[in-house]
């Protein structure tokens, strides 16, 4: 009861008009960016980070919020008209939406993923609304011993789960751990890694290394693959509110739901995050599908479309219990809302919900608000989408390119800023180039303070002895379900290999429909 009162006192802020329009150009600014192939939600919060500091907490929270969740929206409309998945999230979608547009039926396609992300959405988020607290309440109890083994969780299953290869997502862990390191240490004032620079001595900004990493680097990469000639946008005729059928609707409501009860344990574990939740939505409504509809599958079935896009969505609200709770990111996107919430001294975790218990009401208030104007917005304004679609790559990286560089100067007016955003860019760029994943890299960067901190805490509490890290029956606890959590998405990783190579076999290979 106590929750559903919070809950109503976070709606009567969020339904403030001032934060009504902070969450509508969130929302708005969020699926321009999903609908742009490339260029996710992650890159877009670190590229506006640095022009958000004029604004109060909660302000500035509601609006990265929503471009996250718009975000989402957004990369279904670039995969159907375009069959260019903007992340890998987004594939699945691409598989069965892009054949339902070139049957002429992109306009029930694009219904169906907008419909079914509101519904998870809203679904995921009433789930996000009860079960955050319980699991807040629960690790009030948790002391540094514990917190290091929910560290250690983090690191590795984000460094061995996101990527195709183990190793290289460790190696990208343990950079992002040794860039943390550098500046100077809290407890002996000595500088470590600096090389005498006094630049370095303060560390290197999160913001600078998130910003070089996904815009800088993204920039090089893409321009590094670019394709010439005019981008073809499969066109969408009639009005919006005759594109889904009734048999549409009979055959999407269900996998709506079995979408976002798939997605949504999957995002609050880190497990692989939502392109692996996609995958096992969109093999479950193959296996579930029968007669007509089954043989539909490869060439435009809208259970493909409508299942994959409500796990998508709901892994998205998943995402965001473990960051609310237990202030740990499970993808690059919760990462830097992580380093939103630090830039106002704002630490996510156990006593979130008792120190800034307004704001994550309002937060939470804010994500039904904005899921229902991304279906206003994502259904009517489909034409607008289109229109952004066909911008000129080289304009627009160029653009992203410059916006960049200005974000990286306005943290502290210094040239210096710019060199570490280039070096960084080129190292982003060549860590795309050779497959080692960026989002183990920026978890590493952002939690490895924290890591070094708690484990401090706990060796000097037991005097060194390093037997009291596994003594503790909630750490032990801990380090058990890491096991099983590996285990689970070991199981989830074959399942969705096995059905990436037996629909990429039917279909153009996914990296070149990711170049295009």
């Amino acid at each position: 009861m106590d929750n559903f009162i919070n809950l109503m006192n976070g709606f009567s802020v969020a339904m403030q008009p001032m934060y009504l329009l902070y969450a509508l150009g969130g929302v708005f600014i969020g699926t321009a960016i999903g609908v742009l192939p490339g260029i996710g939600p992650a890159m877009t919060i670190a590229l506006l980070m640095p022009i958000t500091y004029s604004l109060e907490p909660t302000a500035a929270i509601i609006v990265f919020a929503g471009i996250y969740y718009g975000g989402m929206y957004g990369g279904s409309t670039t995969s159907i008209l375009l069959n260019t998945p903007g992340e890998s999230a987004s594939i699945v979608t691409a598989l069965e939406g892009n054949k339902m547009a070139k049957a002429g039926r992109g306009a029930a396609a694009l219904a169906t993923a907008a419909l079914g992300s509101f519904v998870a959405g809203t679904l995921a988020t009433v789930l996000l609304s009860f079960l955050a607290p319980f699991v807040a309440e629960f690790a009030i109890q948790i002391g540094p011993v514990e917190y290091v083994a929910l560290m250690l969780v983090a690191f590795l299953t984000v460094g061995a789960l996101l990527g195709a290869s183990v190793l290289r997502g460790l190696a990208s862990l343990a950079l992002g751990l040794f860039i943390a390191l550098i500046g100077v240490d809290a407890l002996t004032g000595q500088q470590r890694y600096t090389f005498g620079n006094p630049f370095l001595a303060d560390g290197i900004d999160v913001v600078l290394v998130a910003v070089g990493l996904f815009a800088v680097g993204e920039a090089m990469y893409v321009a590094s693959r670019l394709r010439h000639g005019p981008v073809k946008v499969i066109p969408v005729t009639g009005g919006w509110t005759t594109w889904m059928k009734k048999d549409d609707w009979k055959r999407s409501w269900k996998p709506w739901l079995r979408g976002t009860f798939i997605g949504f344990p999957i995002g609050t574990i880190p497990a692989g995050g939502a392109d692996v939740a996609t995958f096992l939505s969109y093999a479950a409504e193959r296996r579930l599908a029968k007669g007509k509809n089954k043989k539909q599958f490869g060439k435009g079935a809208i259970e493909g479309v409508a299942g994959p896009e409500s796990a998508n969505n709901a892994a998205a609200a998943g995402v965001l219990v473990p960051l609310l709770t237990l202030g740990i990111p499970t993808t690059a996107t919760a990462a830097m809302m992580l380093v939103a919430f630090q830039r106002y001294q704002i630490q996510p975790g156990p006593l979130l919900f008792e120190t800034q218990g307004a704001l994550v009401w309002t937060l939470i208030a804010s994500l039904y608000v904005g899921n229902l104007m991304l279906l206003i917005l994502n259904l009517p304004l489909v034409g607008i989408w289109v229109k952004i679609l066909q911008i000129p790559r080289p304009y627009l990286y160029a653009g992203i390119l410059v916006f960049a560089g200005l974000g990286a100067f306005s943290l502290n007016f210094t040239p210096v800023d710019v060199g570490i955003l280039l070096v960084v860019g080129v190292l982003g760029f060549f860590m795309r180039r050779y497959g080692y994943p960026i989002a183990p890299m920026v978890v590493g960067l952002i939690l490895g303070p924290i890591f070094e901190n708690q484990l401090r805490r706990s060796l000097a509490i037991s005097q060194g002895d390093p037997t009291a890290l596994i003594a503790s029956p909630i750490a032990a606890t801990i380090y058990v379900s890491l096991i099983v959590i590996f285990a689970l998405s070991y199981w989830m990783k074959r399942r969705q290999r096995a059905m990436e190579s037996e629909r990429v076999s039917e279909d153009d290979p996914v990296d070149e429909r990711m170049a295009r």
